[in-house]
């Protein structure tokens, strides 16, 4: 996987979830995952078509998508996923991959991205089938990790 489409999804995620939830968000060590992978409690999918094609997957623990909703709603305490949380959650990995889109293509690779489907349930596994997956660590609060897994394949 070229690693000039890695770059954009890490730039574009700490921008977003600075400027949208107030959260530093730092980068862990980037990884290679083999698949099949376990995923966290909640787990959101955005597909990619255009230049690269695939799949982004954002997981996260509960608790953490509790915190982010609640700061991406002006401090409101969530300790539930309802629809507005959900709907928080969601629209923050769709900024994010949007943001990405737009690095990519003032670099001259377009995509598009479909909406965000969100996953809720514990042991999830993932296969990306025939497909490379980047494990981009983010770290926050230093203790919670926000994991957004790109599996693509040029278009």
């Amino acid at each position: 996987m070229n690693v000039e489409y890695i770059n954009p999804f890490i730039e574009a995620s700490q921008t977003v979830l600075k400027t949208s939830a107030g959260i530093d968000a730092k980068l862990g060590n980037v990884f290679l995952k083999t698949a099949p992978y376990k995923s966290d409690t909640i787990v959101i999918i955005i597909g990619l078509t255009g230049k690269i094609r695939g799949q982004v997957v954002f997981s996260m623990p509960k608790q953490l998508a509790f915190s982010i909703a609640s700061a991406m709603m002006f401090g409101m305490p969530v300790t539930e996923l309802d629809d507005i949380a959900k709907s928080a959650i969601s629209e923050l990995t769709n900024m994010i991959l949007g943001n990405t889109a737009t690095i990519l293509y003032n670099k001259g690779i377009g995509i598009e991205i479909t909406p965000p489907s969100l996953l809720m349930g514990d042991n999830m596994v993932i296969t990306p089938n025939k497909m490379k997956t980047i494990c981009i660590p983010l770290i926050i609060n230093e203790k919670d990790t926000l994991e957004i897994d790109v599996s693509v394949v040029d278009g």
